[in-house]
C-alpha cells in the first residue's frame, strides 16, 4: 500500500480523525513537524498513606540516581499535593519506569502534558 500525503495534494480533511491521519503523515513524511507520539510522557507518581516516606526517597534515589535533596522535595511533593511528576521520558522508557515503580510498591501512572 503506498502512502499519499493528502495535504500535499490539495485535499481538505473532512473529520477529525482524517485530520489526525493527515497531519501525522505530513509530519513523517516530510520532517517539518514532531509526531505526537514521540512527545514525551511524564511519569507520576501517587500518595498512599502507607508507604513510609523514607522508603519513597529511597526508591526515588536508586530507581533516578537523585540526590536526597531532588528525592526528598518530590516524595514532601507526593504527600502533599498527591501526586509528582518524578520523570519525563520517551514511551517506552516511562512504561519500564512505571513498570518498577509498581514493584517496589509505588503507585504510578503515564500521562502527556
Amino acid at each position: 500500500m503506498c502512502a499519499v500525503d493528502a495535504l500535499a495534494l490539495g485535499y481538505e480533511p473532512v473529520s477529525a480523525v482524517e485530520q489526525g491521519v493527515a497531519e501525522r503523515t505530513h509530519s513523517v513524511g516530510s520532517g517539518e513537524t514532531e509526531d505526537r507520539r514521540d512527545r514525551p510522557w511524564n511519569v507520576i507518581v501517587w500518595n498512599d498513606p502507607v508507604t513510609l516516606m523514607s522508603y519513597v526517597v529511597s526508591v526515588f534515589r536508586r530507581l533516578f540516581g537523585y540526590d536526597l535533596e531532588t528525592a526528598t522535595r518530590l516524595m514532601l511533593q507526593v504527600h502533599h499535593e498527591g501526586r509528582a511528576v518524578v520523570a519525563t521520558e520517551p514511551r517506552e522508557r516511562a512504561e519500564m519506569t512505571v513498570a518498577q515503580l509498581h514493584a517496589h510498591g509505588l503507585q504510578a501512572t503515564l500521562a502527556h502534558d
